[in-house]
């Protein structure tokens, strides 16, 4: 649909100009509506794609408390559940549906959409909505796999859709002072930095439900739910939350934590595509010497490790090193004794010392041997979710390419890649649990005996092409298989 930007675009340049066309009225457009008033002609026509839960706060932080126009909302829920019943109290004039495709297809005055749906559904929402013409906000994780975020990145550019994925803690001031500090080289050459979560606090590493349609809730468009996924009957309790624990849906403890935590490094150094990558996972017996194995979930804890070249911002090789399922770092050297190390947080380990901070960025401090502690200092953000989705909505109206646009924290070009290393340890999660179909499969392992699994490996990454460069069967995890008439082009 090529021509569907350039009609927009040309109502956005409108709204662009409403201002200074304002100037020849006589009485000033904010005397008409009171103060903070936008005339509707200056407002941009939004919509929200899954608006309970995050989706709930993601559709209000763009409406920017009423400046802008939501016009329309999308839930596979009808019922209200989850915060659905908030957003359509608070947006009224706003027509539902339960349906994305439908909507995007019937109301053409959208401009931009805030897509927060289960995984799964990311990339599908975000395709079909920059095929129309339309600008995009995607919760994180970005996507459910690589594949889809090299797509959107290269999709995004290509239609000159401005972009921001709903890793909020990117635009938290504080990053800026941990920015600050690497680039006046304060601890020296980092060669190791530690990211961790609490996370999963959802079910996860147990059996899946079986499927009951019998008990499947009236107003839930179950196929639309599954979107892409594989057709089965409803299962209970996957909606509205624990779809983050199986791979259908979810990505995890990483999906859901790694694009606010990884960010915080992966930005600060200027890292690119690991190299590599190798995991381990908890394991649990319910049964005496019998691991319980549920490979279509996420464990219940896992490590994982990444390499990366050296960069512009650091001159040596770094390993990254991933804990969830409340399993943290322990203590470097300079971190004093009785500092707690809390349920998420970051600290990157140089030659002269240490960074840490908590999640989003926040509380970040500067540790060097010999020295009292350094705090980053706290700047008082007024706005919610620092701004994140104010600052999209405003690139929205300023356009492609414009200096708000060029200032967004998390736009396509860099959350795509962010979002493909983050990744990239569920690749290693899943490849951990692959067992070889014959004895000429099996892996060796120390001590000369074999194994089952074949994927627990290092994971050598051609993050250009992306692509497992030692284990084949691997790759399948790098895009899924989609189901008819959900297929990604």
């Amino acid at each position: 649909m090529p021509d569907d930007y350039s009609k927009k675009n040309s109502r956005r340049s409108f709204i662009k100009k409403g201002i200074a066309v304002s100037s020849i009225f006589i009485i000033p457009r904010h005397t008409l509506g009171g103060v903070g008033y936008t005339a509707p002609s200056d407002q941009l026509a939004l919509a929200g794609i899954g608006v309970g839960g995050k989706g709930e706060t993601d559709i209000i932080n763009a409406s920017v408390n009423g400046r802008e126009r939501v016009i329309a909302l999308c839930d596979t829920d009808s019922s209200g559940l989850g915060g659905v019943s908030n957003s359509i109290k608070r947006f009224s004039d706003a027509k539902f549906y339960d349906n994305f495709k439908k909507m995007l297809d019937t109301e053409k005055d959208i401009d931009a959409v805030t897509i927060s749906t289960p995984d799964h559904t990311h990339a599908a929402a975000a395709v079909y909505a920059m095929q129309r013409g339309i600008h995009i906000y995607v919760q994180k994780p970005l996507t459910h796999n690589i594949f889809e975020a090299r797509l959107l990145t290269e999709m995004a550019r290509e239609k000159k859709a401005v972009t921001q994925m709903g890793n909020q803690g990117a635009s938290n001031p504080d990053q800026l002072q941990i920015q600050k500090w690497i680039n006046e080289g304060a601890i020296g050459t980092i060669s190791k930095v530690n990211v961790w979560t609490n996370r999963p606090v959802w079910p996860q590493g147990i059996q899946m439900k079986q499927p009951d349609e019998s008990i499947k809730p009236a107003n839930l468009n179950w196929d639309q739910w599954l979107g892409p996924a594989p057709e089965t009957p409803y299962i209970p309790e996957m909606h509205p939350f624990n779809w983050r624990g199986w791979w259908n849906f979810g990505t995890g403890a990483l999906g859901d934590m790694g694009c606010h935590l990884i960010d915080i490094p992966f930005k600060a150094l200027g890292l690119k595509y690991p190299t590599d990558v190798e995991c381990s996972i908890g394991t649990v017996y319910t049964k005496m010497w019998n691991a319980d194995y549920y490979p279509e979930g996420c464990p219940p804890s896992s490590s994982v490790s990444l390499h990366f070249d050296a960069t512009e911002k650091n001159n040596s090789p770094i390993q990254m090193t991933w804990s969830d399922g409340g399993i943290r770092p322990f203590h470097p050297d300079l971190l004093p004794a009785d500092i707690t190390i809390e349920g998420n947080g970051v600290i990157m380990i140089g030659e002269k010392g240490i960074i840490t901070c908590n999640a989003y960025g926040e509380d970040p401090r500067l540790y060097r041997k010999g020295e009292p502690v350094v705090l980053g200092e706290k700047v008082k953000v007024l706005e919610p979710e620092f701004g994140h989705q104010r600052q999209w909505v405003d690139a929205c109206k300023a356009g492609f390419n414009s200096a708000e646009h060029n200032s967004l924290t998390s736009s396509f070009d860099y959350s795509g890649p962010l979002t493909e290393t983050v990744l990239m340890g569920n690749i290693a999660i899943r490849s951990y649990m692959l067992k070889g179909a014959d004895s000429s499969l099996k892996q060796k392992v120390a001590g000369g005996r074999r194994s089952n699994f074949i994927g627990r490996k290092k994971l050598l990454w051609d993050g250009e092409k992306m692509k497992i460069k030692n284990l084949e069967t691997a790759n399948q995890f790098v895009r899924r298989t989609y189901r008819k008439g959900w297929e990604l082009t």
